[in-house]
C-alpha cells in the first residue's frame, strides 16, 4: 500500500509528541499491515513521552512510537499463511531473532536479540502498522477494540502473577497503574485467598477494588509492612507481584514476602535501588523473579481464557477513550494518575 498516514512521532530528544504524516510502513514477505482500530498508552509510552533516563538511553527518535494495539489485516506479503485479509488481530510486540541460545531453548520471551515495536522499531501509534506474521494473535470477531488493545499488557500481568502458583495464597499487588490493576483481576481469578493493591493513588486505589482487590492500602496513609504482616498471622504475604518502580515501595515488597514466598518484579526502576540482601533474601529464603514480556504462546492463550470465559473483566480499569489526535490529554491523564487504561482511536 502506497501513500502517507498519521502517526504519532517522537520527534526529539526532548519531552513530547507530535501529530505528523508518514509513510505508511512497506511489508517483506512474511509481514502484513494492519490498520490499527484502537491502540492503548503503555508506562512505557509515558516514559518515553516524558523523556526519561531510560528513555534517553533506549530509544532514537524520530520514529513513530506505541506498541499495543488491534486492528484489522489489510495486506499481506507473498509468503505469509497464518493469516488473511481481514483478520482481526492483535500482536505479541517482542519480535525474536530465533537463533540465540534462548530462542533454541524455547525461551523466547528473552530473546537475546529482541527488538519491541515502537521502543526499538516503528510502532503503532498511526493509522497502520506492519508486523511480522509470527507475531499476530487472532481475536474473537465479537472482542471490543478497547479490550483487544490491551492484551498484551494484561499478558504482562499474567506473566507476572502466575509465574508460580497463587491458588489459595495471599498476594500483594505493588503499584496499580493499568498493569497493576490488571494484576488484581488475575490474582482473585487464579484462586489467590488474599488480593492486597498498594498504591499512593486513591482513584487507582478504588479501581484496584473494582477488579476484585480484597484489600486496598494507601501506602501514604499506613504502614503496609504493618498492615500486611497484622492480616496474614504475623507471616507474611506469599507471593509480591511489584508493579510500582519505586525504591520505597520495592524495598517494603521484600519486607512483606513471607520466608519461602516469591517476589515478581515487573517494574524498571529509573535509579539503583538499596535491598537488605541477608535478611529480607537469603534468610527468609524466597525466590525473585525479573519478568519480562509474555512467554510466547503460553501466556496468550492464558490471556484469551481468562477474557473468553469472563474470569477477568477489563471494563472497569479501561477508562478514557480518545482520539489519536488527542494524546496529549491521555499523556496528562497517565501522568497525573486519574485513569486506569487510556486507548486511542487513529
Amino acid at each position: 500500500m502506497n501513500g502517507t498516514m498519521k502517526a504519532l512521532v517522537k520527534n526529539g530528544r526532548e519531552k513530547g509528541a507530535e501529530i505528523q504524516q508518514v509513510q505508511i510502513p512497506s511489508i517483506g514477505d512474511r509481514e502484513v499491515l494492519i490498520k490499527v482500530k484502537a491502540t492503548s498508552i503503555c508506562g512505557t509510552d509515558v516514559h518515553i513521552y516524558n523523556w526519561d533516563e531510560w528513555s534517553q538511553s533506549r530509544v532514537n527518535p524520530p520514529y513513530v512510537f506505541g506498541h499495543e494495539f488491534a486492528g484489522e489485516v489489510v495486506e499481506v506479503g507473498e509468503k505469509v499463511a497464518k493469516v488473511t485479509v481481514g483478520d482481526y488481530v492483535s500482536a505479541e510486540t517482542h519480535i525474536i531473532c530465533g537463533h540465540c541460545p534462548q530462542c533454541l531453548t524455547g525461551k523466547y520471551h528473552i530473546c537475546e536479540n529482541t527488538e519491541i515495536i515502537g521502543v526499538d522499531r516503528d510502532g503503532c501509534f498511526a493509522e497502520y502498522v506492519a508486523l511480522p506474521e509470527d507475531n499476530l494473535w487472532k481475536n474473537p470477531a465479537d472482542m471490543p477494540e478497547g479490550i483487544a488493545s490491551v492484551q498484551e499488557p494484561m499478558g504482562n500481568a499474567v506473566h507476572t502473577v502466575l509465574s508460580g502458583d497463587v491458588v489459595g495464597k495471599s498476594v500483594a499487588i505493588i503499584g496499580c497503574g493499568p498493569i497493576g490493576l490488571m494484576a488484581v483481576g488475575v490474582a482473585k481469578a487464579a484462586g489467590a485467598s488474599q488480593v492486597f493493591a498498594l498504591d499512593l493513588n486513591d482513584y487507582r486505589l478504588d479501581l484496584a477494588q473494582q477488579m476484585g482487590a480484597t484489600t486496598i492500602l494507601n501506602s501514604a496513609e499506613v504502614n503496609p509492612v504493618d498492615y500486611i504482616k497484622e492480616h496474614t498471622g504475623g507471616h507474611g504475604v506469599d507471593v509480591v507481584c511489584e508493579m510500582s518502580g519505586h525504591p520505597t515501595a520495592i524495598d517494603q515488597g521484600f519486607k512483606m514476602i513471607t520466608n519461602g514466598g516469591r517476589v515478581s518484579i515487573l517494574s524498571l526502576p529509573t535509579r539503583s535501588v538499596e535491598i537488605d540482601i541477608t535478611n529480607d533474601i537469603v534468610f527468609k529464603g524466597i525466590t525473585i523473579q525479573g519478568i519480562t514480556g509474555r512467554k510466547m504462546f503460553e501466556t496468550w492463550q492464558q490471556v484469551s481464557g481468562l477474557l473468553y470465559s469472563n474470569q477477568v473483566d477489563l471494563t472497569p480499569m479501561i477508562t478514557h477513550h480518545f482520539s489519536l489526535e488527542e494524546f496529549e490529554k491521555g499523556f496528562e491523564l497517565m501522568n497525573a494518575g486519574k485513569c486506569g487504561k487510556v486507548v486511542l482511536h487513529p
